[in-house]
């Protein structure tokens, strides 16, 4: 080999060995810091289903029912629960007068995203002071600056939009708070209370709580 090459192949050699010693030492005993923003920036796409912008969700009564009978902590079933999926604020307007507000006050909204939000109940329960029979209902609701008119109606495993109102059942009319904190994803969850609990619903600077009675 003539002493050009061999000065040629000894640098290269020389400046492989500089460019691995970085990754091969982290690959040992010290591990590299990644952020999550490098984390999500290299996920790969689903190729199969993209990602719902508006993800199920699903709220028991009493709330830790899930946790405590993977526990053994519970004999019984739970008394109710809450399926729905959870829309975004995104900056948007959401409870107001404006036609281009997401919930425009006087028209039905779905209480979500998607298909029809679903209430179950386990046993008869009194709700605002009126008894409810144990089964599947839809619920959807009419926003007002001062209170919602959450309706129940009997149109099951239908898609929220097509909101059929021939099927409602009775309405149940619960005030509106104001909250300083905004809250960004539209939230249902039961509270416990002494006598049962109540179902918060709440987006954006406005929250509502349903009273549930029940015996414990």
């Amino acid at each position: 080999m003539q002493p050009y090459v061999k000065n040629c192949f000894a640098v290269l050699l020389v400046i492989f060995a500089a460019v691995l010693q970085p990754s091969c030492k982290n690959n040992g005993s010290e591990v590299q810091a990644v952020s999550a923003k490098d984390t999500l920036k290299a996920l790969a796409g689903n190729e199969y289903q993209n990602i719902d912008q508006s993800p199920l969700d699903i709220s028991y009564c009493p709330a830790e029912y899930p946790q405590n009978k993977m526990k053994g902590a519970v004999s019984g079933g739970p008394v109710a629960r809450v399926i729905y999926s959870r829309p975004h604020k995104k900056g948007r307007v959401i409870f107001s007068d404006d036609p281009k507000s997401l919930c425009q006050y006087g028209k039905p909204w779905r209480l979500g995203a998607n298909e029809s939000t679903e209430l179950q109940l386990f046993e008869p329960v009194m709700v605002s002071g009126k008894n409810v029979a144990a089964g599947r209902y839809i619920l959807y609701c009419i926003p007002h600056p001062d209170k919602w008119e959450v309706v129940f109606n009997s149109n099951l495993d239908s898609w929220g939009l097509h909101i059929d109102r021939s099927k409602d059942l009775f309405t149940i009319e619960v005030p509106v708070q104001q909250q300083v904190n905004r809250v960004e994803d539209f939230t249902m969850v039961f509270q416990d209370k002494p006598d049962g609990a109540d179902l918060m619903m709440t987006w954006d600077n406005v929250k509502v709580l349903m009273p549930f009675t029940f015996s414990k």
